[in-house]
């Protein structure tokens, strides 16, 4: 979602329309850190440390990690075999490395760009979903944040869920874009 939102402001010949889940700006969520959002989000923090730290404790037990991040989603929204295959992939060094690297580049060079970017607005239509039970939803008005970026109107709703609108909400999720999308 994030790189998405970098390609509506840096292509915006090419992209026709935004969908995002359950994010808002990253420049908005660095600049509204505060003790709730820090120990909510605290992987924010642990993936953008310097390799090999994080790399080295996540694969020294990927498991754990992993089944902390999915607390109370198995098996209800993550099936075993789509956990299984988390793990499989999260078993790769490689993986893990490009996930804290992702994270890293969030609070480095695109917190950079966006911070340069503040007058930019997407150009397209754009449509929100967020995770009513989850930390976006809990700290910001998803809408009116987004319409803060955006030169058109920002539609968009609350799903329910934690944060993995695709795992926790798959129909609602897919009726919503879908809808969105072909209008």
């Amino acid at each position: 979602m994030r790189v998405a939102h970098r390609l509506a402001l840096d292509h915006a010949d090419k992209v026709t329309r935004l969908a995002t889940l359950d994010i808002v700006p990253t420049y908005d969520m660095f600049h509204h850190v505060n003790q709730e959002f820090a120990t909510s989000n605290y992987h924010w923090f642990f993936l953008i440390q310097p390799a090999p730290l994080p790399e080295t404790l996540i694969g020294n037990s990927a498991e754990f990690f992993l089944r902390g991040r999915f607390a109370g989603l198995i098996p209800q929204a993550v099936t075993p075999e789509a956990y299984a295959e988390y793990l499989r992939c999260f078993k790769n060094p490689e993986t893990i490395h490009a996930t804290c690297e992702d994270y890293r580049a969030g609070a480095s060079i695109d917190l950079e760009h966006d911070e340069a970017d503040l007058s930019r607005k997407i150009a397209c239509p754009m449509f929100a979903l967020w995770a009513e039970g989850g930390n976006t939803a809990r700290m910001f008005d998803v809408i009116k944040t987004w319409q803060a970026r955006a030169a058109m109107q920002v539609s968009g709703k609350g799903l329910p869920g934690r944060h993995f609108l695709p795992e926790e909400a798959p129909e609602q999720t897919l009726t919503a874009l879908q809808a969105f999308l072909s209008s």
